[in-house]
C-alpha cells in the first residue's frame, strides 16, 4: 500500500462506481466490501486512516453483555457472530480473552452465569467458550490483585480483544489489494451535485499539496464518524443532527496492576455502567466512560471528572491502588451514536446498532455501530447502494476473506511484539537485516525497531509522527512519556524517507509534542 500508487490510480480513473468519504472502521470496511464485489472503489480521508474513534476503543471484540441486558438481542447475537468471522479472518490481531467478573454479594454469581450462558448460546456455532461460575478462591487465583474484601465468588467468561488501528490497516491493505484506491490526507471540500440536485461526485483537496481533484462517482458514501453532521451541511442547507456525540476515555497503567492473562469486568459502576480493565500489549486498559459531548474535535481530551470515576472504579476493585501519577496515557474517544428519535434520552440507553440514512439528493450516510460489526455494516451500506443508486447488483463476499496478516497465534507467539504483522513478520525482519542500522530500538524500555517505523511508512502509508507512534506502532497510547522521548527519531526518519527538510522536522516535533501532551495525565487537568 503505497502512496505514488493510490495516487496514479486516482488519476487514471475517469469515474467511480463507489466514493466513500471517511477511513475508519465502517469506512474501511465498506471500502473493501465494495472492492471484493468488483466496483470501481475510491475511498478519502482527511486525516489517517482510523485517526478517530476507530482507534481509541476500549479493544474488546465483543456481543456486548450489556446490550443483553438492555434485551437487544438481535445486535447480541450479530456482534456475537461477527466476532467469531473477525476471530477466523484476522488470526493476527483478534484474540479469545477471558473475563472475570467478581461478584460482592450471594446472588451475582447465578445472575451473570444465567445471563452469560444465553450469551454463550446466541453465538451458536462461533462460541469461543463455555461461561462459568467460580469460587471465591478461584476467583483470587485468576485475578491476583482484586479487592478481596466482601468477595463472594465470580464468574469466568469468553469474549474477544484486538488492536483496533493495526486492524483498521490491514483492512485498507486488503482493500487494495483487492482493487481499491485509498487515500490519507485528502479531505473533501465539497460535494458535486447534477441540475436534479442529486449528488454526482466529490471534490478533494490533498493536505498536503494543497492540489484539489473532482472524483465522479455513482454511489457516495458519508462514513465520517462524529463528522457526519460537517458533511451533512455540504449535503443540504436544512439539516437535523444526525449524530450524538459520546466520549469514552481509558487509562492505561502498568501490568502490576492487574498481573493475570484474565480482564476483570465490573458489570455495575456506581452510575449504572460496565468498566473494563483488559491486559493489552503488556500493559492494562482500564475504562470507559459515557460523556455526552456538545461540540467535537480530531483531538477529545478526558474530563476531570471521567479521570475521577475510572480512577475511583478501580481502586474500589483492585488491592494495588492505582493513583493519578500511574497512569502511563490516557485517551478519549467519541463514539458516534445515531441520534435518538426522541430527546433527553441518556448515552447508555441510545442504541449501538447502525443506521443508514439516504438524503434526498442520493447520499448514503452511515450512523453509529461499533467496531465488532465493521463487516456487517460495509455489507448494508453496499446493498444500500445497490437498491439506489444503480449500482448493479453483486453478492457480498466479505464474510471469508482473509485480512492482510491473518495468521493464527497461539500465546507463545504474542510474546513476540512483532506478532500484530501477522504474516509480514518475515518481511520486517528481512528489513532490519539489509540496513542492519533499523535494529536499533525506538525507546530503551520497549521492543519496537526503527525498522517497524520504515514499514509503516513504506507500506503503510504513514505520514506524520502521530500516524506511526499512535496508530502502526502504539506507544502514544500505551506510554505517553516514551513516545514523547521517541518523536525525533521517527521525525528523522520519516524526512529520510519521504523528502522532508529540517523545518519540518522541527514541526512536526512541535506538534506531536502538543498533541502527545493531551494523552499525559498531569497533576490536575482543568476542563
Amino acid at each position: 500500500m503505497k502512496l505514488t500508487e493510490q495516487l496514479s490510480k486516482l488519476k487514471q480513473t475517469p469515474e467511480w462506481d463507489v466514493i466513500i468519504i471517511g477511513g475508519g472502521a465502517s469506512g474501511l470496511g465498506t471500502a473493501l466490501d465494495a472492492a471484493s464485489r468488483g466496483y470501481k472503489t475510491i475511498l478519502v480521508e482527511a486525516v489517517d486512516f482510523a485517526k478517530g474513534t476507530s482507534s481509541r476503543s476500549t479493544k474488546l471484540v465483543h456481543g456486548g453483555v450489556r446490550y443483553l441486558e438492555q434485551g437487544d438481542i438481535s445486535l447480541v447475537r450479530e456482534a456475537l457472530k461477527e466476532r467469531g468471522l473477525m476471530a477466523q479472518n484476522a488470526g493476527h490481531l483478534v484474540k479469545n480473552q477471558s473475563f472475570v467478573i467478581p461478584n460482592y454479594n450471594w446472588w451475582g454469581g447465578y445472575f451473570y452465569t444465567i445471563g452469560l450462558t444465553i450469551y454463550d448460546m446466541l453465538s451458536g456455532k462461533l462460541s469461543l467458550g463455555k461461561s462459568q461460575y467460580i469460587s471465591k478462591k478461584k476467583t483470587i487465583e485468576l485475578l491476583p490483585t482484586i479487592e478481596q474484601k466482601g468477595l463472594v465468588s465470580g464468574v469466568i467468561y469468553q469474549d474477544g480483544q484486538f488492536d483496533d488501528s493495526r486492524l483498521a490497516i490491514n483492512i485498507a491493505q486488503t482493500a487494495v489489494e483487492k482493487g481499491a484506491c485509498l487515500l490519507n490526507y485528502t479531505k473533501v471540500v465539497n460535494l458535486l451535485k447534477d441540475d436534479n440536485n442529486q449528488v454526482t461526485g466529490v471534490q478533494v483537496e490533498n493536505q498536503e499539496t494543497g492540489e484539489l481533484y473532482e472524483l465522479k462517482g455513482k454511489a457516495i458514501i458519508n462514513a465520517t464518524g462524529v463528522f457526519t453532521n460537517a458533511i451533512m451541511k455540504l449535503n443540504d442547507k436544512v439539516y437535523k443532527k444526525y449524530i450524538v456525540p459520546s466520549q469514552g476515555i481509558h487509562l492505561v497503567f502498568d501490568k502490576s496492576f492487574l498481573p493475570s492473562d484474565h480482564a476483570l469486568m465490573i458489570p455495575k459502576t456506581s452510575d449504572g455502567r460496565v468498566l473494563f480493565a483488559v491486559p493489552w500489549h503488556d500493559k492494562i486498559v482500564v475504562g470507559t466512560t459515557d460523556t455526552l459531548i456538545k461540540s467535537h474535535s480530531l483531538e477529545p481530551i478526558a474530563l476531570e471528572k471521567e479521570i475521577e470515576f475510572v480512577l475511583e472504579t478501580a481502586q474500589r476493585f483492585l488491592a494495588k491502588k492505582p493513583t493519578r501519577a500511574d497512569v502511563l496515557s490516557v485517551f478519549a474517544g467519541l463514539r458516534p451514536l445515531a441520534a435518538p428519535e426522541k430527546e433527553g434520552k441518556s448515552t447508555k440507553e441510545v442504541s449501538r446498532s447502525h443506521k443508514i440514512i439516504v438524503s434526498e439528493t442520493g447520499l448514503i450516510t452511515i450512523t453509529g455501530g461499533k467496531w465488532t460489526t465493521y463487516r456487517k455494516i460495509a455489507e448494508d451500506i453496499i446493498n444500500k447502494a445497490i437498491s439506489t443508486r444503480n449500482l448493479p447488483a453483486k453478492e457480498c463476499v466479505t464474510e471469508h476473506i482473509s485480512i492482510h496478516g491473518n495468521l493464527k497465534t497461539t500465546t507463545a507467539d504474542r510474546k513476540n511484539h512483532l506478532y500484530i504483522y501477522g504474516t509480514d513478520i518475515p518481511k520486517i525482519l528481512e528489513l532490519q537485516n539489509k540496513e542492519p542500522e533499523l535494529k536499533q530500538k525506538l525507546h530503551p524500555n520497549y521492543d519496537y525497531t526503527l525498522a517497524e517505523v520504515v514499514w509503516s511508512i513504506r507500506h503503510e502509508m504513514a505520514r506524520t509522527i502521530d500516524d506511526v507512534l499512535s496508530r502502526r506502532v502504539r506507544l502514544l497510547f500505551l506510554d505517553s512519556r516514551a513516545a514523547l522521548d521517541s518523536a525525533e527519531k521517527v521525525a528523522l526518519l520519516l524526512a529520510k524517507e519521504l523528502g522532508h527538510n529540517e523545518d519540518w522536522v522541527k514541526t512536526q516535533i512541535q506538534e506531536f509534542n502538543e498533541l502527545a501532551n493531551g494523552f499525559l495525565l498531569t497533576e490536575f487537568r482543568t476542563n
